[in-house]
């Protein structure tokens, strides 16, 4: 039996798991599909560095926590920890993918606090291919470590499945906010929904429980009322994010929420555009998607009026009460666990 990994709480998980990540880096840049020059080798060890690292890691570490809850185990073995800490970098590869790309169609400066992978000097365009390298890193992840495993197909499925979701999701938000054909009247809560389903709790919150789930032995067909709690779930976290956005404190939440200037499709302006009267439908269609601070207070003004505030604490707390009861009604009492944890990680927060 391998050795036990102890104290898998908090700081000692995190550890294990970003050292598991050096372990995967090195293997990747030993690929023997592939022959390294010395130039080559050292783009990918910079690249790989550069837009995996320095997020927060949740979706990824979720990966770990969930399968501990689900074996009901404080401690994994060796080998679990290493294959539930691979499964979560798989998720944390595909959020680098998918930002890398995102930031280039939407033209974006900066990302968790430095410049955009395509703003790097000599990268430029070169940043579409470093994409599609690391969604083929996922594939030669899974292949090399799970090809045996009788799950190993169930796998391949389900991140082809999401990374399919979580595209469509980004077709729907870049054609429905289109530059150029800015159209209010497009907006409205199940396009919003749609797009933030699709593009966001997919890869987000089920994934990582699914990779779980896997790893338990678990068939995902039994599993669709979990599917779509967690896709609710994700739905609620788009939701705070948005009134985040335009309500969250800019050195709390660390960032400056734009998504009046950005024209976003946002829970607010939705909520907005189903209670304003016509003419505060016309202060929003003259104001709203301007840069400049003038236009951007008008909005916030409106929102005020229409105590926005209120509507979002008042859906918050729906949204829990009706989350807790599904998750309640689940035969698994280890299933319950993994959902009120990621539940209770975002109820409320203010960042």
């Amino acid at each position: 039996m391998a050795a036990a990994v102890n104290g898998a709480a908090g700081g000692d998980t995190k550890a294990a798991f970003a050292r598991i990540y050096d372990a995967l880096k090195g293997e990747l840049l030993k690929d023997p599909a592939f022959e390294f020059t010395n130039e080559s080798h050292q783009w990918i060890d910079r690249m790989l560095d550069y837009n995996v690292l320095g997020g927060k890691l949740n979706r990824g570490l979720s990966v770990v926590d969930s399968y501990k809850l689900l074996k009901g185990a404080d401690d994994l073995t060796e080998e679990e920890m290493f294959l539930a800490s691979t499964l979560g970098w798989c998720i944390e590869w595909l959020q680098a993918f998918f930002l890398v790309l995102d930031d280039i169609m939407d033209d974006s400066v900066t990302r968790r606090g430095q410049p955009c992978w395509f703003r790097v000097p000599q990268v430029g365009f070169i940043a579409v291919n470093d994409g599609i390298i690391l969604r083929n890193h996922i594939s030669r992840m899974l292949r090399l470590h799970f090809k045996k495993k009788p799950y190993y197909a169930d796998l391949l499925d389900l991140f082809n499945e999401v990374e399919f979701k979580t595209a469509s999701g980004q077709m729907l938000d870049l054609i429905t906010t289109h530059e150029g054909e800015k159209d209010l009247t497009k907006y409205n809560i199940g396009v919003h929904r749609r797009i933030v389903q699709y593009k966001t709790a997919y890869y987000s919150f089920y994934l990582p429980v699914a990779c779980a789930l896997l790893l338990s032995g678990e068939n995902l067909e039994n599993y669709s009322a979990v599917e779509n709690i967690l896709v609710e779930m994700g739905t609620y976290f788009q939701v705070q994010d948005d009134y985040l956005d335009c309500y969250g404190e800019p050195e709390f939440i660390g960032k400056i929420g734009t998504d009046i200037e950005d024209y976003k499709c946002s829970w607010l302006v939705v909520q907005a555009l189903e209670r304003a009267n016509e003419s505060q439908k016309s202060v929003l269609f003259e104001n709203y998607g301007k840069k400049d601070p003038a236009s951007v207070a008008k909005v916030k003004t409106l929102y005020r009026e229409l105590d926005l505030e209120a509507v979002f604490h008042e859906y918050e707390s729906e949204s829990y009460k009706k989350l807790i009861t599904e998750i309640e009604a689940q035969p698994s009492v280890a299933v319950q666990k993994v959902l009120k944890s990621f539940l209770h990680k975002i109820y409320k927060r203010q960042k």
